[in-house]
């Protein structure tokens, strides 16, 4: 079995963070969303990779990937040079899946499973196609299916205005070869993609047998700034290991679970965790509170920060508090004492600021 990983996209959602990287690159917990999707595939026997890649990050994730070594596997990059729909992307990997069964797994997924389960029960059962599903309060964004109480699913619509039930379909999908059949027989949507529901709909309607595994955990699709600190929350919960490598002064108190890289430097500060600080990062005189990721090479100095995410690089000075925020790398926020009370800034588009 091999696996593909969509990694292309603008990251719309995301932006202004997204316009200079990767949404898949973010990191959730200081490790990027991509690399969780590769580990749960990897976990599941699978080394026999492609990464579809968009001209516009593909580079970025090329060099932060590499060739697949460090998890012991091949990665092969496949540029789908147009956002096409989540079936031209399998369209556009054909020479590179053959006439294999494979995961097709998007890279800003999360979930808070492994999938090895999935890909046993794929490969016991044989159907064309195993879906995951997830109950969901809003169907009518999502693709959503109905299924029998076994599990095998009837119909799928995407985006529904009157949905058939509550199960959303998840970002991880398992196929046999017939797919590629399936893909060659459904026209784009009024979007102009070629639509993955509308695939899966093909194989039902050429009665092969699709089935289904409502999950009962979380799941997340890290698009938003919000899922992202959601995200970030949950992995932290439950997946943090307690690991301090840094420098830490007698005067500075560490509560909960703590992982501090290399070469970083505490002073003076108070850090209740679940909290997860890189290396090289400078905190000082500064209250690091729950839920909080910080990059490398990052400095906090004089303030406090709860609940967020702030990536490589980045420097908080003298700021009295700041909470369920995501900041990006290299951005420098500090108080200005030289002048009248105004606030300063700097803002590229489509940013939010909440003062």
């Amino acid at each position: 079995m091999k696996a593909i990983i969509l990694s292309g996209g603008k990251g719309t959602r995301l932006r202004p963070l997204t316009y200079s990287g990767a949404k898949q690159l973010v990191p959730v917990a200081n490790k990027p969303i991509l690399f969780y999707c590769i580990e749960n595939i990897v976990q599941a026997g699978i080394t026999d990779v492609g990464i579809i890649i968009s001209p516009e990050t593909g580079q970025e994730i090329r060099e932060t990937v590499g060739d697949g070594s460090r998890w012991g596997i091949q990665i092969k990059y496949i540029i789908q040079d147009v956002p096409g729909g989540l079936a031209h992307a399998i369209k556009t990997a054909r020479d590179f899946l053959s006439d294999s069964s494979f995961v097709m797994y998007l890279g800003d997924n999360l979930i808070g499973t492994r999938i090895d389960r999935f890909v046993s029960e794929f490969n016991s059962t044989t159907p064309e196609a195993l879906i995951l599903l997830k109950e969901v309060e809003n169907p009518k964004q999502f693709g959503v299916a109905d299924v029998t109480k076994e599990g095998t699913v009837l119909k799928l619509i995407e985006k529904p205005d009157d949905p058939p039930s509550n199960l959303a379909l998840v970002g991880i999908y398992i196929f046999s070869p017939k797919i590629h059949d399936a893909i060659g027989k459904i026209k784009p949507s009024k979007r102009g993609e070629l639509e993955i529901t509308d695939a899966i709909q093909k194989l039902i309607d050429m009665g092969c047998n699709v089935e289904s595994f409502i999950l009962d955990m979380w799941w997340l699709d890290t698009g938003k700034k919000d899922d992202m600190l959601t995200a970030n929350v949950i992995v932290l919960d439950e997946w943090l290991k307690e690991s301090i490598d840094a420098q830490v002064d007698d005067k500075s108190n560490i509560l909960g679970r703590v992982s501090i890289g290399r070469g970083s430097v505490v002073k003076d500060s108070k850090i209740r965790g679940p909290v997860v600080i890189g290396e090289n990062a400078v905190i000082e005189n500064a209250f690091i509170g729950p839920y909080t990721s910080i990059g490398n090479n990052s400095k906090i100095i004089k303030s406090s920060v709860e609940h967020s995410v702030i990536m490589d690089g980045s420097e908080l000075i003298d700021i009295e508090r700041l909470e369920e925020s995501l900041i990006g790398r290299n951005v420098r926020i500090f108080r200005n004492h030289k002048m009248h009370k105004a606030l300063r800034l700097m803002i590229g588009d489509d940013s939010v600021v909440e003062v």
